[in-house]
């Protein structure tokens, strides 16, 4: 979000990849039973794989080519339920409108400026998003919305991480935080509006730990005397709230709001998880954010060691319970927004993703499932770079954050545009 929800967003790493979300790529990935049987390994991986016969010498991020037809009875090719539940029409197509407004402005015609992909402009994006959302709203099933895609698009595959289309993806969120406006004996630990004088700063800019010491309690001696946003009860949260570039405050008084990205000191992000990794406190293999947070809980006094390490600092703007904003400042949708590198990937464009997502079963236990789905680019972040990464945004609040937690997985990235009429 211009940072806002990423554009520190992901930011919103805790190892170099994500904090809320798994901070080892090392972790093994587990598929259903169900979705293992319903999606030989032909179907899961090979057919999505960028075709050997493509050259990878070529610098472009995006490689065209056909859309894949979906193998018999793989329904993990299809969105299905885009057709199965009203609400999740209803957000795709909101997501969609929120991209088609953005590509009518003036950020929008200077990023598509330069584009480093040929033949991918603005305006065949735009077309394209058009053209989509008819066919949503006039086929009858995922299938018959498919079908219709492989007569009327191409698709755009990201090279991956490793030229062959292996794509990392992770997940982001919104937390929901317990703040005061007011600084209390319960309520210590504030966030920071944007310094108005900040530009006029001398460079390198002060540090972390030079702007709010290493207890997150000495701000009041220096730069950001007077700009405190608001108070949170613990010490971790307002430094979490930075890495996810936003959070929605429960305010004592029952009321709501929210905070998003507004600036940063122009350092690169270091994350806990790597740190303590390094200093041998926690393996690097299989951390997650409860591994972190469980650590933390038991070592409270350690938040002071570690969190001064990462230089970078983060200032936020109250939103007043505005939606969280991506990069291109439109609002993000729940399961239908993601991060990509802005530099490499076209703003606002409509993507197919497909990955192994975490949802909760019947009990509440977390299980994995390839799924195919139509997303909207519309952020960015920090720790998000190159063509083989991607932050999912999975909504607002406790279980957003859990399905955050345990999201890693490699997968596959596609654009989708209208085929060229030259």
């Amino acid at each position: 979000m211009k940072k806002t929800l990423a554009g520190l967003g992901k930011l919103n790493k805790f190892i170099a990849i994500s904090l809320p979300v798994l901070l080892s790529i090392f972790l093994v990935r587990m598929e259903s039973l169900a979705h293992r049987e319903l999606s030989p390994p032909e179907c899961r991986v090979k057919k999505w794989d960028i075709p050997v016969s493509f050259t990878q010498k070529q610098k472009a991020p995006l490689i065209e080519r056909l859309p894949v037809t979906c193998c018999q009875n793989d329904r993990s090719c299809l969105d299905e339920v885009i057709y199965g539940e009203i609400s999740e029409k209803k957000a795709l197509m909101s997501a969609i409108a929120r991209s088609l407004q953005y590509l009518q402005t003036a950020n929008a015609a200077a990023a598509y400026q330069n584009y480093p992909v040929a033949r991918i402009t603005r305006d065949r994006v735009f077309k394209s998003l058009k053209r989509f959302r008819e066919l949503l709203l006039t086929t009858n099933s995922a299938t018959e919305l498919h079908q219709a895609i492989e007569r009327e698009f191409v698709l755009y595959q990201s090279i991956g991480k490793d030229t062959k289309g292996s794509v990392l993806f992770t997940a982001y969120y919104e937390p929901l935080y317990a703040a005061s406006r007011v600084p209390t004996p319960e309520y210590r630990y504030p966030v920071y509006r944007l310094p108005p004088d900040l530009n006029s700063w001398t460079k390198p800019h002060p540090t972390r730990l030079e702007l709010e010491g290493a207890d997150g309690l000495q701000a009041v001696k220096g730069k950001l005397r007077g700009l405190e946003l608001f108070w949170f009860r613990d010490r971790l949260e307002p430094y979490l709230a930075q890495i996810e570039g936003s959070a929605r405050l429960q305010l004592p008084d029952g009321t709501q709001t929210a905070i998003g990205y507004a600036g940063n000191n122009a350092y690169n992000y270091k994350s806990l998880g790597r740190e303590l990794a390094n200093d041998g406190k926690l393996p690097l293999e299989g951390m997650t954010m409860p591994i972190i947070l469980d650590y933390f809980q038991k070592y409270p006094q350690e938040l002071n060691i570690y969190i001064p390490r990462d230089r970078s600092f983060v200032f936020f703007q109250e939103n007043h319970g505005e939606p969280a904003q991506g990069s291109i400042n439109v609002p993000l949708t729940a399961e239908r927004s993601i991060a990509t590198d802005k530099s490499l990937m076209p703003p606002g464009a409509l993507a197919l993703i497909r990955a192994s997502i975490p949802f909760p079963n019947p009990t509440g236990k977390m299980e994995e499932r390839i799924v195919s789905r139509y997303v909207l680019d519309q952020d960015t972040g920090g720790a998000i770079k190159g063509a083989g990464r991607v932050d999912y945004f999975l909504g607002t609040g406790k279980l957003a954050g859990d399905r955050a937690g345990v999201t890693v997985s490699n997968g596959q990235l596609f654009y989708l545009l209208l085929k060229s009429k030259n």
